[in-house]
């Protein structure tokens, strides 16, 4: 998956309503749903986004026989942060952004300084440091990205990531 944005593009962060709408990676009508919960410090996910998505989205996704629904599960404050940033790029850029957080895992969730190394990433997708600043103060965009992980983890059982539901049933790992 390339990004979905140019390195030149500015972009405004998105309102709240827009950044926490489901994105859908393929036909919204697909008859098998995947729901990915997914932390973006998390190395497996990190290595199922490289090794394994890009074969499911060829075999599936792209044949319209599945649609991808990710959903942030962060684990740890630099996780949420990026899944912050992510949500406040918008629906449209949102998976160019967990595509290079996850590319640049290694470099941001091991920095001295996490939030100036995602801010750093964020520059490539458009987003300024002020743009950034705005995004993380939103604490309705945490609570909600927090209600979602306590409710997949409540319903689901969802303890681990990467964790799936293929229509409905879990499967981890």
């Amino acid at each position: 998956a390339g990004l979905a944005f140019a390195a030149s593009a500015r972009a405004e962060i998105a309102k709240f309503e827009d950044s926490i709408k489901p994105v859908v990676v393929g036909n919204a009508d697909a008859p098998v749903t995947i729901i990915e919960f997914a932390s973006l410090g998390c190395p497996h996910c990190a290595n199922f986004h490289h090794d394994t998505y890009p074969q499911i989205k060829k075999d599936y996704i792209d044949t319209g026989k599945a649609k991808l629904v990710f959903t942030d599960f962060p684990l740890g404050t630099p996780a949420l942060a990026a899944a912050m940033i992510a949500r406040c790029s918008g629906p449209q850029r949102y998976m160019g952004y967990i595509d290079i957080f996850f590319r640049a895992q290694a470099q941001w969730s091991r920095a001295d300084n996490p939030l100036n190394a995602l801010k750093k990433i964020a520059r490539f997708g458009g987003m300024s440091n002020a743009d950034v600043d705005a995004c993380l103060a939103q604490q309705n965009l945490i609570d909600h990205i927090q209600s979602t992980a306590r409710k997949a983890s409540e319903e689901h059982k969802i303890n681990s990531t990467p964790s799936f539901l293929v229509n409905g049933t879990k499967v981890s790992g």
